[in-house]
């Protein structure tokens, strides 16, 4: 799912304290779930449902798309029993910078694309309740316009009968205080503190990070992943620890279980059908961390 990191470096520091959990997690048990811009296909979610608890679910077009193949296919996956990780791509910083200078400030078209991805998750037949996330393909410290969008999206669905989650970078990034002494940000830790500072309403969190470690590489057995606090962000809806392609640099220490193909990630002894599907990997305490279904 991810594009492109983004350092930008500010002048505070960020941190998760006094946000109340939009989350609560069960401890006692881990679900592993893919996602992936591809739709697999009606005829293989039997053979993907016996290794995985839930899937990602486009209600938009993913990156790089022109089209959503995942559009109208929530009542199958469901019949198939998933459970679902609902997500919205969002707007890259060049996207809100392009519409600012067109008129359109980044919280106006927050409210826009949030009622848009409203709109559509009442269409796909998702509960009220239902925790959309959206795609924040950037990391690091946000920019003034990028925090804007983000929080305007989470408080437009904030304010319908759906819930707000971000599915953001929880890798430390090189940033600084504001003495100027170095220190390491993550995009998780300053949407809290923003989400904190504003007294905005509790946002739930959808965390990659693919280094290893803490990330276990591409492990699909759900009894041999770490829980989701591993990743070193808490109260996590989600932790993406396996992204295709991988992270050249920060996953040496397991690229073998990627297998060299690419890159990529590719579901272990796949049918003919999946053999060439790649993947993303996701761990959650619950089997439907969207609570869609």
């Amino acid at each position: 799912m991810r594009l492109v990191k983004l350092a930008a470096v500010f002048v505070f520091v960020a941190s998760s304290a006094g946000v109340q959990p939009a989350y609560t997690q069960e401890p006692s048990r881990n679900y592993v779930g893919f996602d992936t811009n591809e739709y697999p296909g009606d005829a293989q979610l039997a053979a993907l449902h016996q290794r995985f608890a839930f899937t990602g679910y486009w209600l938009n077009n993913p990156p790089g798309a022109d089209h959503n193949p995942w559009a109208g296919k929530r009542d199958i996956l469901r019949r198939a029993g998933f459970g679902f990780l609902v997500v919205f791509n969002g707007r890259l910083d060049k996207e809100i910078v392009a519409a600012q200078r067109k008129g359109t400030p980044p919280a106006t078209l927050a409210r826009q694309d949030a009622t848009l991805a409203v709109a559509v998750a009442k269409r796909e037949g998702f509960p009220a309740g239902t925790i959309i996330f959206l795609d924040q393909e950037e990391g690091g410290r946000m920019l003034p316009e990028q925090a804007g969008y983000v929080l305007g999206w989470t408080e437009a669905v904030a304010a319908s009968e759906y819930k707000p989650g971000v599915y953001a970078s929880g890798q430390p990034v090189p940033d600084e205080d504001e003495n100027g002494h170095k220190i390491t940000i993550t995009t998780i830790q300053d949407l809290r503190e923003r989400v904190s500072k504003e007294h905005l309403n509790p946002v739930a969190f959808w965390d990659f990070r693919d280094g290893c470690p803490p990330a276990p590489g591409c492990v699909v057995d759900s009894s041999k992943l770490p829980a989701p606090n591993a990743s070193g962000t808490l109260d996590l809806a989600a932790w993406q620890y396996a992204l295709s392609p991988h992270g050249q640099f920060v996953t040496q220490a397991c690229v073998a279980t990627y297998r060299n193909r690419g890159r990529n990630c590719y579901l272990p002894d796949a049918p003919p059908a999946l053999a060439n599907f790649n993947l993303d990997l996701n761990v959650s305490a619950s089997p439907d961390p969207s609570h869609g279904r």
